[in-house]
């Protein structure tokens, strides 16, 4: 006996991978070009012939390659070094969505670049360079809270920032290098009681979580960590500028619409290891979800009201006035910044804007310290 053939049930599944395959014609989704920023140094500059050239998007570029010179990508840099040969040098970079040309004179080695003073060091190990750049600072999102407004222009001068956030093992050599701040030696101002809450003794965090971020840190062990680092905490204009990866105008790291898929959020499990989501344009990890970051400002809600256009840093108005919290922040009690919300967060408390001040019954003082409460550095380019 001959088996029937549903014809029926055939063109149904013909027509499925049709669609499979054709997508959703009007209604699908293309991603924005990736473009290119700019260039330090500029085009045009004179340099070394060891120079190296840092190329950044607003986006990780696809594809990249690079005419005249040997290169590397990383997030949303593609790093060009030499040696270069002395005279004219002409770069091409080409990259899935463009292409881009760089024009420099190399100088011969002995003599000096006129130099525009500002081409930066290469990123230490682990950081990425943020460039300098203006961009719209705080919300208008229905989910906007009051103390996100008004939305302003804010530049902010070229720093680099930790790929990842502090991990467990970071803050152990920390520790070990600097008893006064382990579990059982920290003074009692400078935590609530709740300090390295998760690590049994001083110096032995749980089994198995080397890589993922520490938390149960205050502020105050946050801003030491930095400082024996050779960094220091963000503020909350550079941590946010740095989140949104050279987009502007979203609402989270990737977009517009909350993804369980891009971050750890509104997990009870906890936290997870570094670097387990995508990054963002940038390179940064986990800018969002996993670890709540501790940021250098004092929490003021109507500080955007009032804000510097220029490098603002809450407390002390803007980071010019940087080493008056720096040389004085175990004597610092006013509340602190979180950004980017934590493991247990809900979509709300992950988006790129939220400025999170603790609550009422439980403000977030320099000495807080939390389960869901981390952090991560960054270093000013000038060092």
């Amino acid at each position: 006996m001959k088996p029937k053939i549903n014809l029926f049930g055939l063109c149904g599944i013909a027509l499925a991978l049709l669609i499979g395959l054709t997508g959703c014609g009007e209604d699908a989704v293309e991603e924005d070009p990736v473009e290119f920023v700019q260039a330090i140094p500029a085009t045009g500059s004179e340099i070394q012939q060891d120079a190296m050239i840092i190329a950044t998007f607003d986006g990780t570029p696809n594809g990249v390659n690079v005419t005249g010179g040997k290169f590397s990508v990383s997030g949303a840099n593609v790093k060009i070094t030499g040696p270069f040969t002395a005279g004219a040098l002409n770069l091409t970079i080409t990259w899935s969505d463009g292409a881009a040309a760089l024009v420099y004179n190399v100088k011969a080695a002995g003599t000096e670049t006129a130099g525009t003073g500002d081409t930066p060091a290469p990123p230490p190990d682990g950081m990425v360079l943020i460039p300098a750049g203006e961009f719209d600072m705080g919300s208008n999102d229905a989910e906007a809270g009051n103390d996100e407004q008004p939305v302003h222009k804010v530049y902010v001068d070229a720093f680099y920032m930790d790929t990842h956030e502090v991990t467990n093992l970071d803050f152990k050599r920390f520790v070990l290098a600097n008893p006064q701040w382990q579990k059982t030696r920290i003074p009692k101002p400078l935590h609530d009681g709740n300090y390295l809450e998760h690590w049994d003794g001083s110096n032995n965090y749980p089994a198995g979580k080397a890589n993922h971020p520490v938390v149960y840190v205050s502020w105050h062990a946050a801003m030491a960590y930095a400082k024996w680092a050779g960094k220091r905490l963000p503020t909350e204009a550079e941590w946010e500028k740095a989140a949104r990866g050279g987009k502007s105008g979203l609402k989270y790291p990737w977009g517009n619409t909350i993804d369980p898929g891009r971050a750890n959020y509104n997990n009870p499990g906890g936290t997870v290891v570094i670097g387990s989501y995508a990054a963002n344009g940038y390179g940064l990890f986990d800018m969002v979800g996993n670890a709540a970051e501790w940021c250098l400002d004092a929490y003021d809600k109507d500080f955007y009201f009032s804000s510097p256009a220029r490098n603002p840093l809450s407390d002390v108005n803007t980071i010019a006035n940087l080493d008056l919290i720096l040389n004085n922040h175990t004597s610092i009690r006013s509340l602190r910044v979180l950004r980017g919300g934590g493991w247990g967060s809900s979509s709300p408390y992950v988006r790129l804007t939220q400025r999170g001040h603790g609550t009422t019954a439980a403000p977030l003082s320099p000495s807080t310290a939390a389960s869901y409460v981390g952090f991560r550095c960054v270093k000013d380019v000038t060092d």
